[in-house]
């Protein structure tokens, strides 16, 4: 491979990671969505999931990490309609299942909008 054959791909990797992360979001860059959730639990680093009966999932990164909790979670919204804020990643518009704002009762459980 020459020289500007590897910057290139290296380049085009660099693009394509940093098109999947997501930072500080605004309501702009998100999609909306209600669910009801039917399951609370850990995942991926410290993630907290919130799960649909049909397996569908959406999850607040590293919550765990920032003082909540699965049980109160799981109080607050196990058999609730819950107002989601999904986040869009930088260079893609698709939806991902990343909880940017979660909102049951019209009380804001988590924001980092």
């Amino acid at each position: 491979m020459t020289c500007i054959t590897k910057i290139s791909v290296g380049l085009c990797s660099l693009l394509l990671l940093t098109s999947c992360v997501i930072q500080n979001p605004d309501a702009e860059d998100c999609t909306f969505k209600e669910i009801t959730v039917t399951r609370v639990y850990e995942g991926g680093v410290k993630d907290i999931v919130f799960a649909e009966s049909d397996g569908s999932f959406y999850y607040i990164n590293r919550g765990l990490e920032n003082g909540m909790t699965i049980e109160g979670m799981a109080e607050q919204t196990i058999g609730k309609r819950a107002k989601l804020h999904l986040a869009k990643t930088r260079f893609m518009a698709s939806e991902t299942n990343h909880i940017s704002q979660l909102v049951v009762e019209n009380d804001t459980l988590f924001s980092e909008l």
